[in-house]
């Protein structure tokens, strides 16, 4: 299980999403204006990633606009990986870290269809060893196999999209990981097929009640 250390982070998660926010496609305000507003951690069986699903919400428009920015934390550069650096920031206690876009990092993408799957156990965001039971998943369709690869990993208006195919089996599949949330219970904007899963968790602006959103969806890709 992660541990969560009680330390100091320089600069700071919200600096680095506020610098990084305003070049995403998805992105709709000004100058971000960011407070924490919950969000969940994922496991890397290896111990060696640091995961989060994070929630901002984002003021800079007038009405706060809650914001998805799942990211990863690791101690050495990502090969490869350059466009999808947010930022590096001193961890007290592990060093420097190099944060990135999550959707880009293969072992974040692995974690996410694990869950889906029912295969990990979503965390609590700020405790160790603590499980969220608030995150739920779910597959109303076939599985996305084993055997299917990122072919793809695609940015737009309604979130980023991370496109699946199976060499084997021949299917094709969207998971995309909604960045503005809405309610759970809408439709997906833009170009996407049926619904096959979903993960959705709570999420809330400070001294507001908590709220459940679709964080990510998986859909059968159009004309697969």
């Amino acid at each position: 299980m992660a541990v969560i250390h009680r330390t100091t982070m320089n600069p700071g998660k919200l600096d680095l999403v506020a610098a990084w926010l305003p070049a995403q496609p998805w992105y709709a305000g000004e100058e971000p204006e960011l407070a924490k507003a919950g969000g969940f951690r994922l496991d890397d069986p290896e111990g060696e990633v640091g995961i989060e699903f994070m929630v901002v919400t984002d003021a800079s428009a007038g009405r706060p606009v809650p914001y998805h920015v799942p990211v990863t934390y690791r101690g050495a550069p990502l090969d490869g990986a350059e466009a999808a650096l947010i930022g590096t920031t001193e961890h007290g206690v592990l060093g420097t870290r190099w944060v990135y876009d999550g959707t880009r990092d293969a072992v974040l993408t692995d974690r996410l269809l694990a869950l889906l799957h029912g295969r990990a156990v979503p965390q609590a965001q700020s405790e160790s060893d603590t499980v969220d039971p608030t995150v739920h998943s779910r597959f109303m369709g076939d599985d996305i196999p084993g055997s299917a690869v990122v072919e793809t990993v695609r940015s737009g208006m309604y979130g980023t999209d991370v496109l699946l195919t199976d060499p084997a089996g021949g299917g094709s599949w969207t998971l995309r990981v909604v960045r503005a949330l809405r309610g759970d219970a809408e439709e997906a904007k833009g170009d996407a097929g049926p619904l096959h899963g979903e993960v959705t968790a709570l999420w809330a602006p400070p001294g507001a009640e908590p709220a459940r959103a679709r964080f990510a969806e998986v859909r059968a890709s159009t004309g697969a």
